[in-house]
């Protein structure tokens, strides 16, 4: 089993929501460039791509303070998040390509509840009776959100689930890697691993981008993603996976958005008002962390 400690990391648990939201809307933003671009292209070579831009990051980063970076206490854990990644992202955008966005991020919201179970089970972390409140109540809105389309769902919706799952054991490895690793080593890790296994299927799928608009696309999906995942690793370094992972709910409210402005999708009421749930549950609990900051 495995086991953490924290001391030191509760008073940062404010900032790691911040943290938390800012890499939930910048992944939001890579999403929606991930979908449009699964009408071109096979998934294998867009995650591939996505992670593209974190291994960039990740060679600068040896370049200019050397291979140590590399060395970790839990090197197989290291992968093993690495591995992770895959599943998450290809699952993901695997779905991307017969469910709406703000749909399947809807659904995706399984994730903090696995989180929870998965941080109060294998890192010991205490889960007061307020946050799982506060977490129940976010997921209940998601249920309102997707609720309409629950008469005949597409099977793709099983890959959101499976993603749901990877990105929730990838958070609690970041987490108790966090203790141990520089947030430069688990970067790179997850980079050299996602980068190098994916690239074994790659041959298979690939295909030449079929404009600059497409290369200019997959550029900036490789940054987003890139910014997202050093934000997301923070978060969990410096505050309580049970306190951060309801931030992800805020993505209903930014795909939402980015549905609309890139592929015409208008939120029906139910998106609404279930997305107005899921806020009040993050804004319960930030609340409660600025109060026990000033305490």
């Amino acid at each position: 089993m495995v086991t953490a400690t924290f001391s030191g990391h509760q008073q940062d648990n404010l900032r790691g929501i911040f943290f938390m939201l800012l890499g939930f809307f910048v992944f939001s933003m890579a999403d929606s460039i991930a979908k449009y671009l699964t009408a071109y292209y096979h998934p294998t070579q867009i995650v591939w791509t996505r992670q593209l831009g974190i291994t960039l990051g990740v060679v600068v980063l040896i370049g200019m303070k050397g291979p140590q970076i590399l060395r970790s206490a839990a090197p197989w854990l290291q992968i093993g998040r690495g591995m992770s990644a895959i599943v998450s992202a290809l699952s993901f955008v695997v779905a991307l390509r017969h469910v709406p966005l703000a749909m399947a991020v809807a659904v995706s919201f399984v994730a903090p509840f696995m989180v929870t179970m998965l941080g109060a089970l294998l890192l010991r972390e205490q889960v007061g009776i307020r946050r799982w409140a506060a977490i129940a109540i976010g997921f209940l809105g998601t249920l309102v959100v997707i609720r309409p389309g629950f008469d005949t769902p597409h099977p793709a919706i099983l890959f959101v689930i499976l993603a749901a799952f990877a990105f929730a054991l990838r958070q609690i490895l970041s987490r108790y890697l966090g203790n141990r690793d520089r947030t430069e080593t688990t970067m790179a890790y997850t980079a050299l691993t996602t980068i190098a296994l994916l690239a074994l299927p790659l041959p298979f799928f690939w295909a030449e981008p079929q404009s600059w608009s497409h290369v200019g696309a997959m550029a900036a999906m490789a940054l987003l993603a890139g910014f997202g995942e050093y934000m997301v690793i923070r978060a969990l370094e410096i505050a309580l996976a049970v306190v951060v992972a309801p931030m992800q709910y805020a993505m209903i409210i930014f795909s939402s958005i980015w549905g609309f402005l890139l592929f015409g999708h208008i939120p029906d009421i139910w998106t609404w008002v279930g997305s107005a749930i899921i806020i009040a549950s993050g804004l319960y609990m930030m609340r409660r962390e600025a109060r026990r900051s000033k305490g």
